[in-house]
């Protein structure tokens, strides 16, 4: 897939870059500055980097979860308490090590933060194939900012689609370094 080669030729410092632009995008947001409670994901590979947006919602004094994934391929959540709170997960993935609280915590996030690969102008995204994340979106209320974090580039145009099926959920906002959030759907 051709979003997937532009990440792997994405160096060191433009990842940094886009992890520090989007922090500060994702943290001037009003639904993030009220929230209470943050669901977000600490990112991998080339995805955006996420590891300086969770410190900086946990310092602010948010109540971060983070998803620990199941053997079923969904996902429970548990606390973040740091960046001493984590540990090596399956796939790859750091996750937390603090209990699991349940599929179902993630109804108690103000803030819901996703990784996509990309996602197009009515919120539809994709991810890996797994389907963790459309399953906990769907628990998700509809006043609930839903955010996936993306690079420059991989919010798809007007005229394109991310083919999507009955049990996919769409966000209902992307974030991007160079554009910040924006509103779909």
């Amino acid at each position: 897939m051709r979003v997937l080669a532009a990440r792997r030729g994405l160096s060191a410092a433009a990842l940094a870059a886009a992890g520090h632009q989007l922090r500060d995008a994702v943290l001037a947001a009003p639904e993030a500055q009220m929230a209470g409670t943050v669901a977000a994901y600490l990112s991998v590979g080339t995805e955006p980097d996420t590891r300086g947006l969770v410190f900086a919602l946990w310092k602010r004094g948010s109540y971060l979860l983070l998803p620990l994934l199941r053997p079923d391929g969904d996902l429970d959540w548990a606390s973040y308490e740091g960046p001493d709170s984590v540990a090596a997960g399956p796939r790859g993935l750091l996750e937390p090590t603090e209990p699991p609280r349940g599929v179902t915590a993630i109804t108690s996030a103000d803030l819901v933060i996703v990784p996509a690969v990309a996602a197009d102008r009515q919120g539809n995204r994709l991810g890996r194939g797994g389907g963790s994340y459309d399953r906990a979106l769907a628990r998700v209320g509809p006043g609930i900012l839903t955010i996936a974090l993306l690079h420059d580039g991989e919010l798809l145009g007007p005229e394109q689609a991310v083919p999507a099926g009955p049990l996919d959920q769409p966000v209902r906002a992307v974030a991007q370094p160079g554009e910040g959030i924006i509103r779909v759907r």
